[in-house]
């Protein structure tokens, strides 16, 4: 078996590769090779930013063997295909989310990488976090009884007010259901398990909206998908939970909460891998914080993960399977809301086990 650090490449120098470089770089079980992306000074640029070797073409990636894991953060109509190269090339896969725009494609990708031998997995890596961990291990251990009911929700203004390139999070692949639902639903499936069907409607309140920073600030470009979406969601062992993603609230919010026959827990922020829980108890007084407890590593741990799980030859935790299941329920999110009708999830998975209290992102175990 390979020993020493996983070499990794990303393909993709947007603006969220610099959360993962930051901690990508500062893991001692990876050696961060190269930084690729269409615009060639762009990657130039992030490599040089974070002392990486090299930076260059999607081909120059490919071709360097002592990748093992090629970081995907092109932009989602470009994941399977990226993806499907990096296969291609031998090279294992972490996937930003959503894992790909539709089923086949997406079962593409799985497929094509059982085939070869190698592992896609797939953001969002925040349900490593030790927030949303502890809170997994709360309602592992019955602290809330049988979860029975959840809730969740965000609501924002939209992206285009910080972000420079907002375009594509309003096209298809994208809106708050695909860009803001991951984070929600793979929790909701770690706590209530894979889900059966789903019912949904939702609207888009403008046709157009206009860049608010950076330096195309004031471009005005079209909103093809819908921005506000509701869900009924069922799950396969039991219970519900009611969903909503929105773009179009001035008021920002953002809430997810399990409720269970001796309690509900509210959880922490799924966007954010820290924060504390809120236990409340049937019959108690004050509610009871459950402050995060493990490591404190960010955006990326789902990378060094997946390393790790290749290395020991045990599943990965943020795995392509379960990304291909919260990618089906949100399409049968949009079916639903389309047909105005319940629409089944046809897939399923296993939920993986919580991380152990003591992982530790930071150690060199390899």
């Amino acid at each position: 078996m390979t020993a020493g650090p996983v070499g990794v490449a990303l393909i993709g120098a947007g603006t969220i590769s610099a959360a993962y470089l930051t901690n990508l770089t500062a893991f001692p079980d990876l050696q961060v090779l190269m930084v690729s992306d269409l615009d060639l000074a762009r990657a130039a640029t992030q490599a040089a930013e974070y002392g990486i070797p090299a930076s260059g073409t999607v081909a120059d990636l490919l071709a360097d063997p002592a990748i093992e894991v090629v970081v995907n953060l092109t932009i989602p109509a470009a994941h399977v295909e990226v993806g499907l190269a990096a296969l291609d090339a031998g090279k294992h896969v972490w996937a930003e989310k959503p894992l790909a725009l539709d089923r086949p494609s997406a079962r593409k990708l799985l497929d094509s990488a059982r085939e070869r031998g190698l592992r896609v997995a797939s953001a969002p890596d925040t349900v490593l976090g030790a927030g949303l961990q502890t809170a997994r291990r709360a309602v592992d251990a019955g602290r809330i009884g049988v979860p029975d009911t959840a809730l969740a929700l965000f609501q924002s203004s939209g992206p285009e007010s910080w972000h420079p390139a907002p375009e594509f999070l309003f096209q298809m692949g994208a809106g708050p259901l695909l860009d803001m639902g991951p984070y929600y639903l793979t929790e909701l499936v770690q706590l209530m398990g894979p889900v059966r069907q789903v019912s949904a409607s939702g609207s888009r309140t403008r046709k157009t909206r206009v860049i608010g920073s950076g330096p195309r600030a004031g471009v005005e470009f079209a909103v093809t998908v819908p921005t506000t979406v509701t869900a009924l969601v069922e799950f396969a062992g039991g219970g519900t939970a009611q969903a909503m993603f929105s773009f179009d609230s001035a008021l920002r919010r953002t809430l997810i909460e399990v409720a269970g026959t001796l309690g509900t827990l509210v959880l922490p922020d799924p966007n954010r891998f820290d924060g504390a829980s809120q236990l409340h108890l049937l019959g108690a007084g004050e509610p009871v914080e459950l402050p995060a407890e493990g490591h404190r590593a960010t955006r990326g741990t789902g990378v060094l993960e997946l390393a790790r799980s290749i290395r020991a030859g045990v599943p990965e935790r943020a795995s392509g399977e379960l990304a291909y299941h919260v990618l089906d329920v949100m399409l049968a999110i949009e079916e639903s809301l389309a047909a105005r009708q319940t629409v089944p999830v046809e897939s399923t998975v296993a939920v993986p086990p919580p991380l152990p209290v003591g992982w530790d992102p930071y150690a060199r175990t390899l």
